[in-house]
């Protein structure tokens, strides 16, 4: 866990009771302030982007509400870094403020499906998963938080599973494998994620709803257009709508550094009342430490910290709350995927000013139990590479073929390759433009990937 930094005088700086403080915060303390708060105000983004922005091609039009994505995405998909390419979608946004909500879930027929679930706090549940015999039958998941009014966790009649979540918005999104080369299996799954719906649990019981009440919710947007203009604002709602752990250092940690700046949970905001940042000096800090994290992704040592990611409260240090807010919201555990990462052979950033090729035999293929893909974004973005043929990735969905020896050869490349199979080039428009291949391991071999080493792009001369 980081370090906090310099509370005690900060502190003594303010006096919030009455009216707003000039912050005069050290390089260290901003940075300090940017890595525990990262998760946070990523995860508002992408949950509060997914209920309501309209802008996202994968909203669900508000909370409590559930979209089907039945083809895969494209580069239109820019509400969130790294999207994924080699399954499809049911994204279901669940509001539990006022009551809870039932998500009802068919059985599919597939090698992999997931229910993931995340909060604000960016710590990752699954509480589904075809690894432990899930979705071969329909199911119904209650989701509550210790602040739903008049429940308290009790079993009710007809539900099969009862999940208490640590956040009150909260997304819960079911991933399926819908092999695409099998036109059958593919519309029977297709079919399935239609009939994905939430419930709440006044409507299932036959009850009167509760009252709505509309949240004030402060306004969405970049990662850094919110350290840099509405960081306390964001925080103060998140805080309110967030269960801590009073034995949970990590927990603790972030509320105390946040009570000299005026936020602390249950207020109301008052932007008179907080402390005074230098929005634009936080913004270049988390800029800085976005992309001292993201070269981390690719460094040798720090792989085995790739198989730490997407935990549960508890099983995850600080440190990579940050790296996997900074990499890209929203993944799944290593029981359930993994996502080593591809370097250069020699070294070089990747960039589209040249042309790769990532090479594996037969013996070096990754470790899955279900299937694996390699998919290609922008990297400072983190957003697909547009191209005529909307091919992103390769993989039994994107699109793959093994050669006569059961190895494969994958170009990027600005024109295919003649001795490379059509469906193992993933295109580039030249540009000076880095970038870089994401490859995801689905229901992984652990004991097998211990000793497996991940491809490496070897530059075209």
């Amino acid at each position: 866990m980081l370090k906090m930094i310099g509370l005690a005088a900060i502190g003594s700086m303010l006096a919030l009771n009455t009216s707003a403080s000039a912050m005069d915060m050290t390089d260290e303390q901003m940075e300090d302030l940017v890595r525990q708060s990262y998760r946070f105000v990523a995860m508002y983004n992408v949950n509060n982007k997914f209920a309501m922005d309209e802008a996202n091609p994968a909203n669900t039009g508000g909370w409590n509400r559930v979209v089907a994505n039945t083809a895969l995405l494209d580069h239109t998909m820019k509400s969130i870094a790294r999207p994924n390419n080699d399954t499809l979608y049911v994204t279901g946004m669940l509001d539990v403020t006022e009551e809870p909500m039932i998500l009802e879930l068919p059985a599919f027929d597939t090698i992999y499906a997931s229910l993931m679930v995340t909060g604000y706090d960016h710590y990752v549940n699954v509480p589904l998963s075809t690894q432990d015999g899930d979705f071969a039958e329909p199911t119904k998941v209650l989701f509550y938080s210790e602040r739903a009014p008049g429940y308290d966790g009790e079993p009710v009649d007809g539900v099969d599973k009862v999940f208490e979540a640590t956040g009150d918005y909260l997304s819960a999104v079911i991933r399926v494998m819908p092999h695409a080369n099998e036109p059958d299996r593919l519309k029977a799954n297709l079919e399935a994620m239609k009939q994905v719906r939430v419930i709440p649990l006044s409507e299932f019981q036959g009850k009167g709803a509760p009252e709505k009440k509309e949240a004030n919710f402060p306004e969405f947007g970049s990662d850094f257009e919110i350290f840099e203009s509405r960081l306390l604002e964001v925080m103060q709602f998140v805080f309110n709508h967030t269960t801590f752990n009073p034995n949970d250092p990590i927990d603790q940690a972030i509320l105390a550094l946040y009570e000299p700046l005026g936020v602390v949970p249950g207020k109301e905001f008052d932007p008179d009342k907080v402390a005074k940042i230098d929005g634009k000096a936080l913004r270049e800090v988390a800029e800085r430490v976005a992309q001292s994290d993201l070269a981390r992704a690719t460094d040798p040592d720090f792989q085995p910290n790739m198989r730490k990611l997407f935990k549960l409260k508890g099983e995850i240090t600080q440190e990579l709350l940050t790296f996997q807010s900074v990499l890209g919201p929203i993944g799944l555990p290593a029981s359930e995927a993994l996502y080593p990462a591809i370097a250069t052979a020699d070294g070089q950033p990747m960039t589209a000013a040249n042309d790769y090729l990532i090479h594996m035999s037969a013996d070096e293929l990754p470790p899955a139990k279900a299937f694996w893909s390699i998919t290609l974004y922008d990297k400072e973005n983190g957003f697909f590479i547009p191209n005529d043929g909307k091919k992103y990735s390769v993989g039994l969905n994107g699109g793959m073929e093994l050669d006569e020896d059961g190895g494969i050869t994958i170009a990027i490349a600005a024109e295919k390759p003649d001795d490379v199979l059509e469906d193992n080039w993933l295109p580039i428009e030249r540009s000076d433009i880095e970038i870089g291949p994401v490859m995801r391991i689905y229901a992984p071999d652990l004991e097998k990937f211990a000793d497996w080493k991940p491809p490496v792009a070897e530059l075209v001369k």
